[in-house]
Formats: C-alpha cells, sequence, structure tokens
C-alpha cells in the first residue's frame, strides 16, 4: 500500500496507492452521492463521529456531543445536558488516561469496554448518548430496508390498490425483507 500509484508500469505519480484509495476513490464515491445526504444528516454523523475513539479520541468534541443530545431532546432534559457538558469533559479525561481505551476501533467497542471497566455507571449520561448513536445507526439501516421494500411493492403499476391492500401488502413484504 506505500508503493506509488500507476495506472500502469510507465506511469508511476507522487500519490502512494493508500493515498489513492484512501481520499481519491472515496472523495469520487462520495461526490457520486451529491445530495443524497440532507445537511441534517450530516451534521448528525458528524456529531456522532466526536464519540469516536480511533486515534486516542481525535474527533471529541464537547460542542458537537452536546448538540447531538439537542437532537435527542426527549432523552435528555436541560439540566441533564449542562450535567452532561461536565461528564463529557471528565469521561474525555479518563478515557484518554486508560490504556484500555487506546486502541479502539469503534463506538461499539468502546461502548462493550465502558460496561466491562464499569465507566457507563460514572458516566449514565455519555453512556445513554453513545447507546443512542449506537441506536440510530441501526434503525436508520432498517428504516432504509423497510424503504427499498415499500418501492418493491408500490410500482407505478400497482399504484391503484387500495390502502388497506396496500398496508398488509407491505406488513408481509417489510417483515420478510427486514429480517434477512
Amino acid at each position: 500500500m506505500e508503493d506509488r500509484y500507476s495506472k500502469n508500469e510507465r506511469h508511476r505519480t507522487n500519490t502512494t496507492n493508500r493515498q489513492y484509495y484512501n481520499f481519491d476513490i472515496f472523495n469520487t464515491v462520495v461526490d457520486m452521492f451529491g445530495d443524497r445526504f440532507s445537511e441534517v444528516s450530516t451534521e448528525l454523523l458528524k456529531n456522532i463521529a466526536a464519540l469516536s475513539p480511533r486515534d486516542s479520541f481525535s474527533q471529541f468534541n464537547v460542542s458537537d456531543l452536546l448538540k447531538l443530545s439537542e437532537l435527542y431532546a426527549q432523552d435528555f432534559s436541560h439540566m441533564e445536558r449542562i450535567a452532561l457538558e461536565k461528564q463529557l469533559k471528565m469521561y474525555y479525561l479518563i478515557v484518554r488516561q486508560d490504556e484500555r481505551f487506546a486502541d479502539l476501533s469503534g463506538i461499539a467497542e468502546l461502548a462493550r469496554l465502558l460496561v466491562e471497566t464499569k465507566k457507563h455507571a460514572t458516566y449514565p449520561l455519555v453512556y445513554r448518548l453513545l447507546k443512542l448513536a449506537l441506536v440510530l445507526l441501526v434503525a436508520t439501516a432498517t428504516v432504509e430496508r423497510c424503504f427499498s421494500a415499500m418501492k418493491i411493492v408500490k410500482l407505478d403499476l400497482r399504484s391503484k390498490i387500495g390502502d388497506e391492500f396496500l398496508n398488509v401488502t407491505m406488513i408481509c413484504t417489510i417483515g420478510h425483507n427486514c429480517k434477512r
């Protein structure tokens, strides 16, 4: 991966294979999505990324995490958001110093280790935010699959079917497709 990237042997570049695949290809694919992700979705993903333990919590950002808690207004009261800010600052200091948290690759591993070390009880609001972020990622994928199933059932040719029949058909189709 550290070799110089080339389309063929005669045209070597100053770009490594790793740079080419990590940056050039990734950006091309993201650009192909265009406006697929709304501003809200992009902001949400950015806020969730602030929980990432990668590179010694290099993405950690208290203000992004507080914005994430504001999106979950039913799960965090105003007073809990104030307490969350204090918990986040203490949590960051503690986990950065703990070697067990040094080489985690994602938020699922982080959640597991918080429970194993019982830090989830010390920082319950941080842990709640982490759980909500994990659930959101799974729920979003499930909803996307269900809408894909709905597109299969509700084709232009079938657009004349009644609501009751459509509801029954959707329940059967979504139930079958979402269990895969």
